[in-house]
């Protein structure tokens, strides 16, 4: 018995790629990078999963993300986790901190609002105690009725996009950018943190609320039923 839950252990299945994902040895392994997040096999995260033949590898915890995300900067519509940009470029700007990503985000299809599965798993709050005696809230929006009001980041000391989040003592006008307050907690403590509402037991497609939010689902399957096409061609 204990040795079935140790092979269990050894693979997951992800709706996100068509194979077993099975753990990897560290110490066999070259720097992998994680589809999910973007970030390296070698960060403080506990294990690495992947299909070899495909070179396609998830962090455990990335692996862990619920598929469906409420939040309150999108209050709206939910978020899906997409595995790969819809976009014809194959990327995507973040709304949360503007950047550009090519793994995994979270996603409204009907608002084009897509942010990084890092940034939506963000916490509400930070206390940076070496840098500012307050608690840091995350806001969504310019905190200053000015448009044209100039703001710059209390950590790095550059400009800050205000249509871009940002966390934020009001009382003492100090701010700074989500990627220069974030702590960077787990994916499992960030979403208690966010109050997750999703329910990871339901496939996909069958779970999607109307044709619009299944169109971009089977648009998805597509891309990565091509992708894995592509892998076996690649190895012979």
């Amino acid at each position: 018995m204990g040795r079935e839950k140790h092979t269990a252990c050894e693979s997951k299945q992800h709706f996100s790629h068509p194979h077993i994902l099975k753990l990897i040895n560290p110490a066999e392994s070259a720097t992998l990078t994680c589809n999910a997040c973007e970030k390296t096999n070698i960060t403080n995260k506990p294990n690495f999963y992947g299909c070899n033949s495909c070179q396609y590898f998830l962090h455990e915890n990335c692996l862990n993300v619920p598929r469906f995300l409420d939040h309150s900067s999108h209050p709206s519509h939910h978020l899906t986790l997409l595995p790969l940009p819809t976009y014809s470029s194959r990327s995507y700007t973040c709304d949360a901190c503007g950047s550009n990503g090519n793994g995994f985000s979270f996603s409204c299809a009907r608002c084009n609002f897509d942010i990084h599965m890092h940034c939506a798993l963000s916490p509400q709050t930070v206390f940076l105690s070496q840098h500012h005696r307050h608690e840091l809230k995350l806001i969504f929006e310019s905190p200053f009725d000015d448009e044209n009001t100039d703001f710059v980041c209390d950590l790095c000391q550059d400009k800050v996009d205000l249509n871009n989040w940002l966390y934020y003592c009001a009382d003492c006008d100090f701010g700074a950018h989500i990627k220069c307050a974030s702590p960077g907690p787990s994916p499992t403590s960030q979403q208690r943190r966010n109050n997750v509402n999703a329910n990871s037991a339901v496939e996909m497609i069958n779970s999607v609320s109307d044709d619009h939010d299944r169109l971009v689902a089977a648009q998805i399957e597509s891309q990565i039923a091509a992708r894995s096409r592509q892998a076996m061609l690649d190895l012979w």
